[in-house]
């Protein structure tokens, strides 16, 4: 992938950049691997709205990707690689030796025509998946389990991946792409290598339109509103927050309160995020 600059004929192309789109190898998605999705604006099963500054945005198809990769010893060649509106990853259509076609996340480095397997005792190759417990201690891994058979659930956006640093007993200690290190079972699957599209964080949207092509909605800053809209409204001019501690639209805590209450998953951390980031 790489990144192209538009001539700033406008101002919204003065700053935009965009992919090159260079190693998709097909636009249309297989039609039995994509499924309809009703956009939801950001509202519950209730109608009352959850998430905020949601709404529109372009019409999108939902792929339906293979996260688990349990078609065990069954070899697969790489058909397209293509692109999908709903992740910053690109899919890699995997065709199998029994005729069946899926979605994976394309790692770093392969391109159509390549093999991939899935199974126990298969080689240390981009793409290949595995249990954790086989793969070689230091190598870079994605689309990782966290509970054995449900399927890969970290390391799925583009140009990250995470290492694994050691194995001890039924669990393995694995570097997260944020520097947590968090203790997986053993008997979890891992694919091996880096996500694709590395270059994903360097494009830049250049106007608001774009944002609104995505879904996003414009959002009002609190200090701009008034004291019964927003608890950091009012004043005579710009004014400061005036209390202990910046609050969310109904009074809570926010920007650094810390809101995890999840106590039966934290002893599977042996480094937060967090004391990684303060050295």
């Amino acid at each position: 992938m790489g990144i192209k600059i538009y001539k700033p004929v406008t101002p919204g192309l003065r700053g935009m950049t965009g992919s090159t789109f260079e190693e998709i190898t097909k636009t249309k998605p297989e039609k039995n691997l994509t499924v309809f999705k009703s956009k939801k604006a950001g509202r519950n099963v209730y109608g009352r709205i959850t998430v905020r500054h949601r709404g529109g945005g372009h019409k999108q198809k939902v792929r339906v990707v293979d996260f688990k990769r349990r078609k065990l010893d069954i070899p697969a060649t790489v058909t397209a690689i293509e692109y999908d509106p709903k992740r910053s990853a690109r899919l890699a259509l995997l065709t199998y030796a029994d005729g069946v076609k899926s979605y994976i996340i394309a790692p770093l480095g392969i391109k159509v025509g390549d093999q991939l397997i899935s199974g126990a005792e298969v080689d240390i190759r981009p793409g290949n998946c595995l249990p954790i417990d086989n793969i070689p201690v230091g190598t870079m891994i994605h689309n990782i389990e966290m509970q054995p058979g449900k399927g890969g659930q970290l390391v799925r956006s583009a140009g990250t991946s995470a290492q694994l640093l050691a194995k001890e007993g039924e669990y393995t200690q694995i570097r997260m792409p944020s520097g947590e290190i968090r203790l997986i079972n053993k008997r979890c699957f891992a694919v091996i290598g880096q996500v694709g599209n590395v270059e994903h964080g360097q494009v830049k949207l250049g106007k608001a339109g774009r944002k609104r092509h995505k879904g996003f909605r414009p959002a009002v800053r609190g200090s701009a509103m008034n004291p019964n809209d927003h608890p950091h409204g009012g004043g005579e001019g710009r004014s400061p927050i005036g209390m202990p501690g910046p609050k969310s639209p109904w009074g809570k805590p926010t920007l650094g309160y810390k809101t995890r209450r999840n106590k039966s998953t934290n002893k599977y951390i042996l480094r937060s995020r967090h004391a990684a980031k303060r050295k």
